[in-house]
């Protein structure tokens, strides 16, 4: 009895061993190339599902289907016109062809090392061919390339412009490249410059003179702004110079317009009681003239004594 289920345990486990190294499954993120003894056999398998194979003899490799990233490392490269830049680049491929693939690199990491050697090799190639500026920018922009001032360009000064431009240069290392991988069962879907800076000797004498030129320029709008404002100031003064100039002839003729009526009233008032005019004048004569500290000498035959006497008379006959 016990002998009995120790096989029936012993059959069962073997079943399952041999079911287990006959299927494999396949999903939608995979292909795979069936090896025996480590060489390939048939046709890659690239539809998902359940799939059999022959036990302990053939074995499933799996290789992805999906897009892969290849990021590289950042070089140092000279340009055309002897400018010495790290350059970081990206791309994305995938694998095309899984059975090419798997004879020529056997797996990824074999494919990351050959995509290094020929990406940054043909990286290299294009860079030496073409002048920084072509590096920097993808297209013309008209504005820039008038002779106008700008807060980075100062006046005349146009940008110059390019003749094939970033995203030309990443497609001719897409098409180069591209034609080196296709026989490893690889395709290369994009090529991008990740970053491009310049190296650190050159980078400081860079930026010392971006700085230079930003303060001739800061100076230039200083010069520029204290230039306006004393003009504004200058103009300021001269309106204000006229408005007062204006204000004061209105001034002096609205006091010549009085003067003038005040005239015509004391002629009037001479014309009809000429002694009692000078009568109110004479008081006013005596109220600024007097005071209760003055002393008054006069003669008998002025003015002053004779409507004093007046009043002195007027007073004893009350």
């Amino acid at each position: 009895m016990k002998k009995g289920l120790v096989f029936l345990i012993f059959l069962v486990l073997a079943v399952v061993i041999v079911a287990g190294g006959t299927f494999y499954i396949v999903d939608e993120r995979q292909q795979v190339v069936i090896t025996q003894f480590g060489k390939p056999v048939g046709e890659p398998i690239s539809e998902p599902g359940l799939h059999i194979k022959v036990p302990f003899v053939q074995t499933a490799n799996y290789f992805d289907k999906r897009f892969l990233a290849w990021d590289g490392s950042p070089n140092q490269i000279p340009t055309k016109d002897k400018r010495f830049i790290w350059v970081d680049t990206y791309a994305r491929w995938r694998i095309a062809d899984p059975l090419l693939f798997f004879q020529r690199l056997r797996d990824e990491r074999g494919a990351q090392s050959r995509l290094d050697d020929i990406l940054d090799g043909e990286t290299r190639n294009v860079v030496a061919k073409h002048d920084l500026i072509e590096l920097v920018r993808s297209s013309n922009p008209p504005e820039l390339l008038k002779k106008v001032e700008t807060p980075f360009l100062s006046a005349g000064e146009p940008l110059e412009p390019i003749k094939d431009g970033r995203s030309k240069l990443a497609n001719e290392v897409l098409t180069a490249a591209s034609k080196r991988v296709k026989d490893l069962g690889i395709e290369l879907l994009d090529f991008k410059f990740k970053r491009i800076n310049y190296v650190e000797a050159v980078r400081k004498e860079v930026y010392a003179r971006m700085i230079s030129e930003r303060k001739r320029i800061a100076e230039q709008y200083r010069s520029e702004g204290l230039g306006e404002a004393a003009r504004i100031k200058g103009e300021k003064e001269r309106m204000l110079k006229n408005i007062s100039s204006d204000a004061y002839r209105k001034a002096q003729e609205i006091k010549g317009r009085a003067d003038q009526k005040a005239a015509e009233i004391y002629a009037k008032a001479y014309a009809k009681d000429l002694e009692f005019y000078k009568f109110l004048r004479t008081m006013d004569l005596y109220k600024k003239a007097l005071d209760s500290n003055t002393r008054l000498i006069i003669t008998t035959d002025g003015e002053l004594f004779k409507y004093l006497k007046n009043a002195h008379s007027k007073v004893d006959r009350r």
